[in-house]
């Protein structure tokens, strides 16, 4: 596993140079990671690391790029919007010649245009912004302080919002909420139950899981056929 670049196309027409973590031996089957987003991005990073590390074993080369805004990207997460993603993603496919994607939980709501692949445990938009919603209401009421998801939208509309330690715009916060996961041509949807075990993305704290690391990248070789 090593750090590399690409090229990221930025809102406006600049671009900028983002990282990315690859398995890249120059072998025929290259799997873009689609990362989970937010919180959920850093519960689920050290699992979607240890699938890349199987699916390396398995012949089968993985990118994991760091998106605008997100991990060591230098762009402000309060210019950001899903649209933007979805191109980086774009871009990263390019870059790195990928030939499937296999999206983790909201990244599935960013898909690159034109490849086919997979979407483990789907989630919609409104979930996931629920959910930082009801972290921020729970730290306000330890500290005190009352606030209502309905308060927090109408601001957080307006004016932006941080949520779980991400500046937020309001246009992001409004796309955001109306986001699903799209019956995409070409791409298979699959539910948590088939990888078993507790859900990584419920924890305190990132965690990792060997056996359910073990059933994805399972899943993920013998649908390419490697």
């Amino acid at each position: 596993m090593k750090a590399e670049s690409y090229p990221c196309p930025l809102p406006g027409g600049a671009a900028a140079s983002e990282y990315a973590l690859v398995f890249d031996a120059g072998r025929k089957h290259r799997v873009l990671i689609a990362p989970a987003l937010f919180d959920e991005g850093h519960k689920l990073r050290r699992f979607t690391v240890e699938v890349m590390r199987r699916l390396d074993g398995s012949g089968i080369d993985s990118v994991l790029p760091d998106l605008p805004g997100c991990n060591e990207s230098e762009q402000d997460l309060a210019l950001i919007e899903p649209e933007d993603w979805r191109m980086a993603l774009d871009a990263a496919a390019r870059h790195f010649g990928a030939t499937h994607v296999l999206a983790i939980r909201g990244g599935g709501l960013v898909l690159p245009e034109k490849l086919g692949g997979w979407h483990y445990a789907p989630v919609k938009g409104a979930s996931l912004l629920r959910t930082m919603l009801r972290a921020r209401i729970l730290s306000a009421r330890e500290a005190g302080r009352e606030e209502s998801v309905d308060a927090l939208m109408e601001q957080g509309l307006q004016m932006g919002l941080e949520l779980a330690g991400f500046s937020l715009s309001g246009e992001m916060l409004r796309q955001l909420n109306t986001l699903v996961p799209g019956k995409k041509v070409g791409i298979t949807a699959l539910e948590h139950e088939l990888v078993g075990g507790g859900a990584l993305w419920l924890r305190a704290e990132p965690d990792e899981d060997a056996e359910q690391a073990d059933a994805l990248a399972a899943v993920i070789a013998v649908g390419i056929g490697a």
